[in-house]
């Protein structure tokens, strides 16, 4: 099958404990921030980039991902991320940084996208670890 040759490896993966018990962290960690997406303005895209990037790390549990297939999906990822670099330079330039943990305020728009730079950078570099696992 073409996917399973561009893709993934479809081979087993052989990953420590160690590492295999790290990926289920990120798994679930991953599938948490799917789940506090539900209530987002637009939950449809983060489910699916959040479920998407918990899948990756459940899945390496047992099959072998191409390097090359992980280093598209970081870029992809920072790629989009990078539509929301404005918001963080905004945001960065106000005096109460702390907001960023607050409750949304429709009266500053650079909050969400600040939070949606920081979660895509967050996703991106946890793939890293993936990224090292591979072979």
């Amino acid at each position: 099958m073409l996917a399973e040759l561009i893709l993934i490896e479809m081979k087993a993966n052989n990953l420590n404990t160690k590492q295999k018990v790290i990926n289920v962290l990120f798994f679930i960690v991953f599938v948490i921030f799917a789940l506090l997406q539900i209530n987002d303005p637009d939950p449809v895209l983060w489910v699916l980039i959040y479920g998407f990037v918990s899948i990756l790390f459940l899945g390496a549990n047992f099959y072998s991902y191409s390097k090359w297939f992980i280093w598209l999906v970081v870029v992809c990822l920072l790629v989009y991320g990078s539509f929301y670099f404005s918001s963080v330079l905004d945001w960065l330039q106000t005096e109460n940084k702390n907001e960023i943990f607050g409750e949304m305020v429709y009266e500053k728009p650079y909050l969400e996208g600040s939070r949606e730079f920081l979660g895509v950078f967050i996703a991106a570099l946890a793939l890293l670890v993936l990224l090292k696992q591979s072979k």
